[in-house]
């Protein structure tokens, strides 16, 4: 499969400061500074970035990533695929549980049964909006229906054990990103034995969680600090340099820029307010990250399924500004839905190059499209409530430019409504108990599907409720479309359609700010899937 390479970097900038943070816990410990906190460690459950990042560390799925950050074997030794691309066969090698059980196929068949079975986060990326695995689609639409699913229906899944170290998954169409997809969490294995003897405590604690990683949770405290030492019996062990991983959790980036300062943290985000103070400092850096924040709109609400006041709200926005002068952390203004540095076509273009520019700041013609959407909804003025979760830096930083940018049009009143991530997506969200909301979203993936699926009519992400026969035909076509240039075409239709419509408003494409000791080496970064691998982490001395 292709290598995103244009995606991919490496964290090892070349930085030369004179004095700066050597981390805590002595020369072969790094300590990496999170401003979130990890949900959990269960594959069926976490949905964050830094649950992804403490995962890894600990789970090797079939494929991982090299030094390099290209798609590579990890518990996978061997990897063939059918002639028409549908049936995947993966050789494991010999590697085992911290436990000193081997990991096996039947680990997988497991992990991938349970996440559907229990309604997982990330179940549907078992079907047609990930994997194509044969019979996901139909057991998801059973989960949905509310059913209580058997083990001879979980058995239907295409994922079977042929034996302890050969596993078969059969689809239903080809999936050229598919060892792409099998480095992301949701297809990690689990050991049922262990995982049956914690139930509902699995994963949540470094007692219940088995290690076939690099690394080993020796400690959690949640809000805290997560401590992980080298797994001495890590398949690929020889290649894992550090003794220690320690994360310092929910550090605002005041703290842990102070942190870094001194000494206590070898690599520390900042954020927008402490940019100026660090950006000529040599162990400055920026780049860029997957995340698009957007705007979405809640069709169930009357006046937000007028066309042109979808519009108004788009041509409001000085995105290039916002990021620039605002956000100064390598931000970027978002020109569509699918990000830049994502995927790259059969003809090596990235696709925001092959793509249009659907957004632009034009405050004239915002007003314009505003008054005529007044008048065609027969108001003289519309109050619309703008929602955002407080611990999602920057979301209150974005909700805030909004709000000043909205309110320059006249007939338009904002009210804000602040609130939680957790309580964003899974209340207000989930029950369409809102308006506008900023949101977010990372690629799972290397492929713009994984941006223009969120639009789809039954896609559990599409809390906008926004339903077009039109384009559900036209993903569906593209999910089964085996010709890749006929394939890239058709995505490049599917992102015009949603556009053009205002399905959801594009507004910024997330950059990250941070301050790294110049002694570490081999840190991984990239913006899909999990953010960062700390397998070839060293650190000079």
């Amino acid at each position: 499969m292709k290598k995103l390479l244009s995606v991919l970097m490496a964290g090892t900038m070349a930085l030369s400061l004179a004095a700066c943070g050597s981390g805590s816990g002595g020369a072969n410990t790094f300590t990496f500074a999170s401003e979130l906190d990890i949900k959990n460690l269960d594959s069926c459950d976490a949905d964050d970035g830094t649950s992804f990042n403490a995962m890894h560390a600990v789970i090797d799925g079939l494929m991982g990533l090299d030094e390099d950050g290209n798609i590579a074997n990890a518990i996978a030794e061997e990897h063939t695929v059918s002639d028409d691309g549908l049936t995947h066969t993966f050789k494991l090698r010999d590697a085992k549980w911290s436990n000193g059980e081997p990991v096996t196929a039947q680990d997988f068949v497991y992990a991938w049964q349970r996440i559907i079975k229990n309604v997982g986060n990330y179940a549907y990326m078992m079907g047609s909006d990930g994997a194509h695995i044969t019979g996901a689609d139909e057991l998801i639409a059973k989960t949905g229906n509310g059913e209580e699913l058997t083990q001879e229906d979980l058995d239907t899944l295409g994922a079977k054990a042929e034996d302890d170290k050969t596993l078969v998954v059969t689809l239903t169409s080809p999936v050229s990103y598919f060892e792409e997809l099998m480095t992301f969490p949701c297809y990690y294995p689990i050991n049922e034995k262990f995982a049956e003897e914690q139930g509902d405590g699995y994963a949540k604690s470094a007692e219940a969680i088995l290690s076939n990683g690099a690394f080993v949770m020796e400690s959690w405290t949640p809000g805290s600090t997560a401590t992980f030492v080298k797994n001495e019996d890590y398949w690929n062990a020889d290649q894992v340099k550090l003794d220690k991983l320690v994360m310092n959790l929910v550090q605002e980036p005041t703290v842990a820029a102070q942190n870094f300062d001194s000494g206590s943290n070898d690599f520390a985000p900042i954020d927008s307010d402490l940019v100026d103070q660090y950006k000529d400092n040599d162990a400055f850096t920026t780049f860029k990250e997957g995340f698009l924040f957007y705007l979405q709109p809640n069709f169930q609400n009357t006046d937000l399924q007028n066309l042109n006041l979808r519009k108004a709200l788009s041509l409001a926005i000085d995105r290039e500004d916002f990021a620039t002068n605002v956000l100064k952390d390598g931000s970027i203004e978002a020109n569509g839905f699918v990000p830049e540095d994502l995927s790259i076509g059969p003809n090596g273009q990235d696709f925001r190059d092959d793509a249009k520019d659907f957004t632009t700041y034009d405050l004239e013609a915002a007003q314009a499209a505003l008054d005529q959407a007044l008048q065609e909804l027969g108001k003289s003025e519309i109050t619309l409530k703008l929602m955002y979760g407080t611990d999602e830096s920057p979301m209150d930083t974005m909700a805030t430019y909004l709000q000043n940018a909205f309110t320059k049009l006249n007939g338009l009143n904002i009210e804000m409504v602040a609130t939680t991530k957790q309580d964003r997506i899974y209340n207000k969200q989930a029950n369409g108990e809102f308006d506008i909301s900023c949101t977010r979203w990372g690629p799972d993936y290397g492929d713009a599907t994984t941006y223009l699926n969120l639009m789809k009519s039954d896609n559990v992400n599409n809390y906008g409720k926004w339903v077009n026969a039109d384009y559900d035909a036209l993903m569906a076509q593209i999910s089964t479309e085996a010709n890749v240039e006929t394939r890239w075409n058709l995505m490049l239709q599917a992102e015009e359609m949603a556009m053009n419509d205002y399905v959801n408003i594009p507004v910024f494409q997330k950059g990250t700010s941070a301050l790294e000791n110049p002694s570490v080496k081999g840190l991984v970064f990239r913006p899909v899937g999990v953010p960062y691998t700390f397998n070839y982490v060293s650190k000079e001395a």
